[in-house]
Formats: C-alpha cells, sequence, structure tokens
C-alpha cells in the first residue's frame, strides 16, 4: 500500500466554523460553549501538504430536549426544546513549508451560512420575570461569527502529535430575542493537543484530540458558559489507496460552573457522548488533490443538554505532494558507453 500523507487533515475541514452551530441548535446558554463535540476526527494531528487549502462542509443536526429538564436559551428559561440545523461552511487556509519550533504551521479561517429551526413547549420566563405558556417556533438563515484556528504539527514515523489554538470572533447574526441564532453572541477561545497514529502501509489509523474552551460572558444576557473538556477521537482503516471507513467519537464535560448575572439556573453543569460511522475518499485531481468524508454521531449520556444526532459532509481541496524524483540508474546504459 503506497504512503497516504498527502490526506487532507479532517481538521481543517472540520475545527473552523462547525462550532458555529453548537450554542445555537443546543441552546446559548446553560453550560452548553461554542465549541462543537467532534470537530477533530481521522488524521488530525497528521502534518499536510504546504500551501493553500479550501473545504465546503454541508452539516445537518437534530436535538431534542425532554419537557422535564430546564434549559437556558437567550434570556429564556425553557422546556421542551428541539431544534434542527442545516448550515454550510467555508473554509480557507494556508500550511507554511519553513518549520516553526520544528513543526509543521498552519492557520485557517472559517464561516458558516445557513438556516437553523427551534421550537419549544412550556414554560417561558422573559428577563422581566414575565411568563407564559404554550409553544414558540421560530427559524434564523444568516451567517456565523468568524473562527480562525492556528496549529503546530509534528511527525515521529507513525507517530504524529499537534497543538492547536482556536476562536470565536463575535460578528456573526445575533439577537438575544430570538431562540434561533446563527451567531454567538459572545467570543470564545480553545486550546489542545492531539495525537494520531498512522501507519500508511498497513492503513491503520487512530486519532485523538483534547482541548479546553473558555467562553467570554454575553453582553446582552450576562451569562458565561463554564469551563468545558472535549475529547474527539477516530479509528479508521483504509482498504484501498483512497477508501478508509471507521468509527468517530466525542465527549463533551463541562468542568466549570455557569456565571454572571443570568446565571439563574446557578453552576448547570452539561455533558454528553457520541459515537458513529464514517468514511473518507480520496479524489486525484492533478496537481490538486480533493477528500470526501462523511460522518455521523448519535448522542447519549446526557446531562443539562438536549441530544440527538448530526452528521456532516465535506469536501476539501489541497496542494498534492510532490511526485518524488526518479531514482538514478543502478548501471550505466549501454547508450552511454
Amino acid at each position: 500500500m503506497q504512503c497516504v500523507r498527502t490526506l487532507p487533515r479532517l481538521g481543517l475541514v472540520t475545527a473552523l466554523g462547525v462550532a458555529a452551530l453548537a450554542p445555537t441548535a443546543r441552546a446559548d446558554q446553560g453550560g452548553v460553549g461554542s465549541w462543537l463535540p467532534g470537530t477533530f476526527a481521522s488524521l488530525a494531528a497528521v502534518p499536510g501538504t504546504p500551501g493553500l487549502q479550501f473545504a465546503v462542509a454541508y452539516y445537518h443536526s437534530s436535538i431534542k430536549g425532554g419537557g422535564d429538564t430546564v434549559f437556558r436559551l437567550g434570556s429564556r428559561l425553557v422546556v421542551g426544546l428541539r431544534g434542527d440545523a442545516d448550515l454550510a461552511f467555508l473554509t480557507a487556509g494556508y500550511i507554511f513549508a519553513t518549520p516553526v519550533l520544528g513543526g509543521q504551521f498552519s492557520f485557517s479561517v472559517s464561516q458558516a451560512v445557513g438556516r437553523l429551526g427551534a421550537g419549544i413547549s412550556g414554560t417561558v420566563t422573559g428577563p422581566l420575570g414575565n411568563t407564559i405558556s404554550g409553544s414558540l417556533e421560530q427559524a434564523s438563515t444568516s451567517y456565523s461569527d468568524i473562527f480562525p484556528m492556528a496549529s503546530l504539527k509534528w511527525n515521529f514515523g507513525v507517530h504524529n502529535v499537534m497543538t492547536y489554538l482556536w476562536g470565536v470572533i463575535p460578528v456573526g447574526d445575533y439577537d438575544p430575542g430570538r431562540i434561533a441564532n446563527v451567531g454567538l453572541g459572545h467570543g470564545a477561545f480553545d486550546g489542545g493537543v492531539g495525537y494520531t497514529y498512522f501507519d500508511p502501509h498497513k492503513g491503520h489509523e487512530f486519532s485523538a484530540v483534547a482541548g479546553l474552551t473558555y467562553n467570554f460572558i454575553n453582553p446582552d444576557t450576562q451569562y458565561q458558559n463554564g469551563v468545558t473538556f472535549h475529547l474527539d477521537w477516530a479509528a479508521s482503516q483504509f482498504i484501498t489507496k483512497q477508501l478508509h471507513i471507521g468509527l468517530v467519537g466525542y465527549l463533551y464535560n463541562q468542568i466549570g460552573c455557569d456565571s454572571g448575572d443570568g446565571a439563574t439556573l446557578g453552576c448547570f453543569r452539561s455533558r454528553v457522548a457520541g459515537i458513529g460511522p464514517q468514511a473518507g475518499y480520496i479524489i486525484p485531481m492533478g496537481e490538486w488533490q480533493g477528500y470526501l468524508n462523511l460522518k455521523g454521531y448519535w448522542e447519549f449520556a446526557h446531562q443539562n443538554r438536549p441530544e440527538g444526532w448530526n452528521l456532516m459532509l465535506t469536501f476539501a481541496i489541497t496542494q498534492a505532494a510532490p511526485h518524488p524524483a526518479p531514482a538514478p540508474p543502478t548501471r550505466t546504459p549501454a547508450i552511454w558507453k
């Protein structure tokens, strides 16, 4: 099996922008931060080919929260929360050829556009204490915040390690009076480390990335989500030089309490886990290389947040790795004698 290290890294495809959905479809308060579980997947820590990278991703999510659980959504306390999302994320990035601290440095920026829908059924309490019982449906089609990310990656044979920094620039469409927002309404930053085991000859691959997210206070609601820990993992097998299949999963666990004048529910720590299948396919494109990936997650073990399922279809284009120079002749050709 030939080396497939020129695969576009899934970190570029998913980490920059998908997190825009998390606080909207899953509530902007109540222990859910800006990070979307499942952001990283296969080959997350493997260095890529230096040059430009582009990606487009379609993301769909469907979630619901039971009527026995209260959630914070903007300036409201709600029960019976449900939501769905259809978003397109556009990402542009660059991998630098010059090493930084002995590793490969890359930088990317992403933004999303699309539709978010949300519905609640139960008791709605406004910021002035007004209470309404019933149901409410809303939808918003707009643009998200901007999500920059920088990373460093190192390769040691079949072992690869990485570190990254990611952030939220809160310029997206946000209205505290809506229950469906594409924008977050506050900034955030996240950092972490990752590892990938990748044997290009046998086709074995395993990746895990862990990080911590810090959310700034929402100035409109005076609510600040607590610090969260997240772990994304993936395992796959290349069955041909171009096709790999496997599993993906995540663990999301809030370790810090919510705070601020708007945190009327107290600490309100949240937790959820997810698992599902994935498949990826490499598409040769001359001097460029395409990569198509589909992954889906079913959520379980949730606490203080809705649960559901989500899937992402991504297509990335990167510069193809240069072909190795032909080996010199082992003996002088007869025509040279």
